[in-house]
Formats: C-alpha cells, structure tokens, sequence
C-alpha cells in the first residue's frame, strides 16, 4: 500500500492546484532576487551621497547578504519545526516592515541595520519556497519544476534593474528604489494566506488528520483515481526551540552525510559567491571603466534579463543530462565567462557579449544546483538542510563584495580574480563529481549512492 508521500509524488500536474503553489512560491523568491540585485545598484549611489570608500561600499551587500544568511538558517528551522505555510507568510511581512524604514533611513548606519533586518525576513524565502513547491511537486516533474522556480530570479532582478534604471535620475534616487517594492510584498503576502500547509510536512509531523484532508482534496482536484493509503509514523523529536533547534538541526544535516553536506556547502558557497560578486559589483565595475550611471544601471540589467532564458532552459537540461552534468559543466563555463568579459573590458562590444553569456551560462547553474540540493536531504531535514547550505553561501557571500572591493580587485586586478575564482569552482564540481549522488528520477526520502545503489533514507 502506497503511502501519503507516495500519493501527492504521484499525482498529475494541474496548474490550477500545485501550478497556484509555484507561482504563489515563485513570487516570493522574485523578490528575493530584487532585493539582492538591488545593492549592486544602491552601492554607487549611497557611495555618492554619503562620501563612501570602496570597502564602505561593500558593506551594502554584506549587510543584506549576512541577514539572509541568519534568515536562511532560522527560516528554515522553523519550516521544518513549526510548518511551512506560517514561515511561508511571516518572511514577506517582515521584508516588506524593514524595506520601509530603510528607505527612512537618516544615515548611513541605520541603513545598514535595517539592510540586515529585511535580509533576515527575505532569506527565509529560498528554503521555505524550494520546501514547499518541491513536496507538492509529482515525482516524475520534481526537478523541472524545482529548476523552473529559478525562473522568478532573473525576473525579479531584471525588474530591480529596470526599475533602478528609470527612478536613477530622480532626487533620492536609492529611497524611491527600496520604496517601490512595498505595496507588492504586502499583497504577496495577503495571498499567501490560502496556501495550504505541506501534506508531507503534516504526516512527519504526526498531524495525520490534517494530512488526509489536504490529500484527499488533492486527489479529487487533480482527478487522480482515489486509492488507500497510510500516513507513516512520526519520528519523536527532542522539543527543542531557538539557537538550540538550529543547531540541532545542522547536526542533523551533518549526520545524514558528511560527503553530501559537504558537496552542498561548497557548491553554495563558490556558485552564489562568483554569482553575487557580479550581481554586487558589475554597476561600479562599468562605471570604473567610464560608463554613465544609466548605460552601467542598462548593462547590468541585460545580463539578468538574459538569464530568463538561460533559465528556460535548465529546466529541460536538468532532466535531459542530470542534475551533476549539468552543474558540472555549466558552473565552470560561467566562471569562464567572467574571465573574458574583464580581459576584454576595455571593448565595449565584447565585454557586453562576454556579459551576456555569463548572465544566461549562470542561470543555467543556480536552478539545477537549487533543485539538486532540495532533492538530497529527506522531509524531516530538507528546508533545514536547504538552509544551512544557503545559508553558509550567504555568509561567505556577504562578505565576499567587500573583500573583493577592499582587496582582491586592487590587489590582484579584475582578470586574476576572477580567475582565481573560476579555478576554485572548477576544484568544487570535481569534488561534487565523487563525493554527491545523482538524483535524477528519484523519489523523495531516497538518494542513490555515487556507486549507483539505492538506498532507502531514515527520516
């Protein structure tokens, strides 16, 4: 007799019912894009009013990027203590709280307080979104639609762009840009509200009752034939709250397997840093090299807008290659591409068709390795153990723009940092090659082993 996982894993795809999920989900994670896109285009301008240094200037992003590293980390403990649907909702809310008063803010102190503070509220959006969409997701379309959720980065952070691009003329030109995202989080979160609670959470959780009703109401939406089932027995767990949860939790992670967890981390870690030092810096890079506000604002809007398709299409890739090909190619290549947009820098056309690719190859990258590192942990640890890994991305990330503006470009120069940091991604997916399991057609709460053997994960 199948069981309630088995069940929702296996029901068609209606877009009326899990189709409502992605987007309500992907919404959310748009303005996780915004936001993050949104320092490298507030760091020239708050440079400007407030007199900045260059590492000054860096803290704009590592401010934001450390408060979704603590977000990712607590958000994704709660998900997995006290359900998905309220850290569903909650993140928005204290985004959109914290996005208002920064824009207020009187100096350039309590901006960066409350850049932190929205972080927190917006980076529990990846974990608690990749969670939820992924356990209403069938089995059969999991990857794609995981990676298709990557969809609604480009979008949000070409939206920042455009909308950075059209008020930088304007007086207080960085205010109206934090100002414009409010009035849309808060109806993001308004109808976040009738999104209903994961099923799979809800059997793990020992809620049995609620877990039939919100199957059997997928079961007839979707017009799947009705069969018996059982909802498998809750693991006990410890009752642990706070700082103690989310370390218990990391144990967690760690205990399930070191070689993974590790391959997951560094994945995180080297992807999201090379992504963010471009994402941060590319609108100062340009203006270095003498561009205007406005064609450097342009520029970097292209190379997100080209990720859309870059994005389009990891959604069949995934599946068509595998999720470790996929990465394993992809991530070097773009690491490539930022090498040969700084060696050909000073030709405009160039470096704008270097800029270019980087923006598409990348977006090939980010939504395979997010479905891939979903896919790996089992229910009772995966928005955790989705967390943790995005969440040590964050952190190095954070800091990375202003080690990257304060010392590796000075020092080392644009082309040999990125160098550097190709080099390193390459040493990451060689690791990843040996040390992390193929997913791909897999169900949930299973992994296959580097060696091919399936084997059944205790949850």
């Amino acid at each position: 007799m199948k069981t309630g996982d088995q069940i929702v894993q296996d029901l068609p795809w209606k877009w009326r019912v899990q189709g409502k999920i992605f987007i309500i989900g992907g919404l959310g994670y748009m303005f996780d894009a915004w936001d993050v896109a949104l320092n490298g285009f507030l760091t020239p301008l708050l440079g400007k009013e407030f007199g900045l240094s260059v590492g000054e200037r860096g803290l704009v992003a590592t401010a934001n990027l450390i408060g979704m590293a603590v977000g990712a980390v607590a958000w994704g403990t709660i998900a997995d203590r006290l359900g998905r649907k309220k850290a569903f909702s909650l993140t928005l809310l204290i985004f959109a709280l914290f996005s208002v008063v920064g824009a207020l803010a009187p100096n350039y102190a309590i901006f960066l307080i409350f850049r932190f503070l929205a972080g927190v509220g917006l980076g529990g959006c990846i974990p608690v979104d990749y969670a939820l969409v992924g356990e209403f997701s069938p089995s059969r379309l999991r990857g794609k639609i995981l990676a298709a959720m990557d969809v609604w980065w480009p979008i949000g952070a070409t939206l920042s762009g455009v909308a950075a691009t059209l008020l930088q003329p304007l007086p207080g030109n960085w205010r109206w840009m934090l100002a414009v995202m409010i009035l849309p989080a808060l109806l993001l979160f308004w109808v976040r509200r009738g999104i209903p609670e994961s099923p799979i959470y809800l059997a793990k959780a020992g809620r049995e009752q609620e877990a039939r009703h919100i199957i059997d109401d997928l079961v007839a939406r979707t017009g799947a034939a009705r069969e018996p089932y059982v909802i498998e027995p809750p693991v006990e767990e410890n009752g642990s709250r706070g700082l103690r949860a989310a370390l218990s939790q990391l144990r967690l992670v760690w205990a399930f397997s070191p070689r993974v967890t590790s391959a997951a981390w560094l994945l995180f870690i080297t992807i999201m840093t090379m992504y963010y030092v471009a994402l941060s810096w590319m609108p100062s890079i340009l203006i270095a090299e003498g561009h205007g506000d406005y064609a450097a604002f342009a520029k970097t809007t292209l190379m997100t807008a080209v990720g859309i398709v870059g994005v389009l299409v990891s959604a069949w890739l995934i599946e068509a290659v595998g999720r470790k090909w996929a990465i394993g190619v992809s991530a070097p290549v773009s690491a490539a591409a930022l090498v040969g947009f700084a060696m050909f820098l000073d030709v405009k056309s160039a470096a704008l068709l270097w800029l270019g690719i980087f923006g598409f190859v990348v977006q090939l990258t980010i939504p395979i390795l997010y479905a891939y590192v979903a896919e790996l942990y089992p229910t009772r640890i995966r928005a955790s153990g989705f967390g943790w890994a995005s969440s040590a991305s964050r952190v190095t990330s954070g800091f990375i723009p202003l080690i990257f503006g304060g010392l590796l470009w000075p020092m080392l120069g644009l082309t040999m940092t990125f160098v550097v940091l190709g080099a390193v991604v390459l040493a990451v997916v060689l690791w990843m090659a040996v040390a992390a399991p193929e997913t791909k057609g897999r169900p949930l709460d299973r992994i296959t082993d580097p060696s091919g053997d399936t084997v059944a994960v205790r949850t």
